[in-house]
């Protein structure tokens, strides 16, 4: 009997990215409509193609994270939401309620952590899990029974996508990261170490442990 298959999309990125992918755009009364037309336009493709049987999106909440209370200067960079896409996001939130797609919010965490948690959990309870977000942050949860679709590129990411694309397994990727740093969220990485020596390290000793030692 085969799995029940389960798709989490990755909110927060796709607004984004449907933000600065389509730009003036708005309605006949000047209100910003890109982020809203280029989100709806990406769910119905999914909903389209995939029929999913399983569907949830989930969204980063307002505030802080637990992540700065980790590291204060996470994100520290980011300039604020622009001011066009800020009344675009609640707008977003009720086109998804309308369709009655679970929403997934949780005060202290970003929505790449509630799709590795649900993904995991999923796993265990039986489900294959598609995540649908451009994000590499989430590659590293890529198994046999998760994969990772970008709607935009119209790829979809395996163990083999990701060792072709990185020369590591999806689970090495966390040990590719810790050592490249994250650019796009003011993480450091080691000085002087980009992803392609990163990767070469990894490739070469497994992990940063062993690396260490």
């Amino acid at each position: 009997m085969p799995r029940p298959l389960l798709y989490l999309i990755d909110g927060n990125s796709y607004i984004y990215r449907a933000f600065y992918a389509i730009r003036n755009l708005s309605n006949s009364k000047g209100f910003p409509t890109n982020a809203i037309y280029g989100f709806t336009t990406m769910l119905l493709k999914v909903l389209r193609e995939k029929r999913p049987e399983y569907l949830a999106i989930a969204f980063d909440e307002k505030g802080p994270t637990v992540r700065h209370d980790e590291y204060a200067e996470y994100k520290a960079h980011r300039k604020p939401m622009p001011d066009d896409l800020i009344p675009q996001v609640p707008r977003i939130r009720e086109m998804v309620e309308a369709f009655r797609i679970p929403v997934l919010v949780k005060p202290g965490y970003e929505a790449d952590d509630i799709i590795g948690t649900l993904a995991k959990r999923a796993v265990v309870d039986g489900f294959n899990v598609v995540i649908v977000s451009g994000d590499k942050d989430l590659l590293q949860l890529v198994s046999d029974r998760v994969l990772m679709y970008d709607t935009m590129k119209d790829k979809v990411y395996g163990p083999a996508e990701v060792m072709e694309r990185y020369g590591v397994t999806p689970s090495a990727m966390i040990d590719v990261m810790g050592l490249m740093g994250d650019a796009s969220d003011n993480i450091p990485g080691v000085p002087g170490i980009g992803e392609k020596t990163a990767i070469a390290l990894i490739k070469e000793y497994g992990s940063i442990e062993r690396l260490l030692a």
